[in-house]
């Protein structure tokens, strides 16, 4: 028997070397790049930034944001930020694993953790950072053409 997509993306995350950088000058981000089953196909739940926010205005994005000192990990971090900006309650994300760490020219550090959560979901997304929420079916961000 094969397994789940969602096992087989925490089998590939926990095969590879994950790529880590060491950089002080930048300011540590967690982001949730969140997976779910919608009719039949996975698909990624992205938000289009609102003109509101400090940083990145009206771009497409992962739910996310920059560490709190009182965050206790950047995972910590990348689970309140998805609640705040999508509602997403953290216990209800299951964790599959995590990318590369990736830094970015606006000098954020940014940590990129995987998770699956139970679908349907009631998003409840803030009107203060997301002005829409995005769900990008998995095969249609693979096609070239896109």
């Amino acid at each position: 028997m094969s397994a789940s997509p969602t096992e087989e993306i925490r089998q590939t995350l926990a095969g590879s070397d994950r790529a880590t950088v060491e950089n002080g000058a930048l300011r540590p981000a967690g982001v949730m790049l969140v997976v779910y089953p919608k009719n039949g196909e996975y698909c990624v739940l992205l938000n289009k930034r609102t003109e509101m926010v400090e940083h990145h205005k009206g771009e497409i994005s992962f739910p996310g944001g920059s560490m709190d000192r009182e965050d206790e990990s950047l995972l910590f971090t990348a689970l309140r930020e998805t609640h705040e900006e999508m509602g997403i309650l953290p216990g209800d994300v299951q964790v599959l694993g995590r990318l590369d760490d990736m830094p970015t020219i606006s000098n954020f550090l940014i940590s990129a953790f995987v998770g699956t959560i139970p679908y349907p979901y009631n998003f409840a997304p803030s009107r203060f950072e997301v002005a829409e929420v995005i769900e990008a079916p998995i095969h249609h961000l693979r096609c070239q053409r896109n």
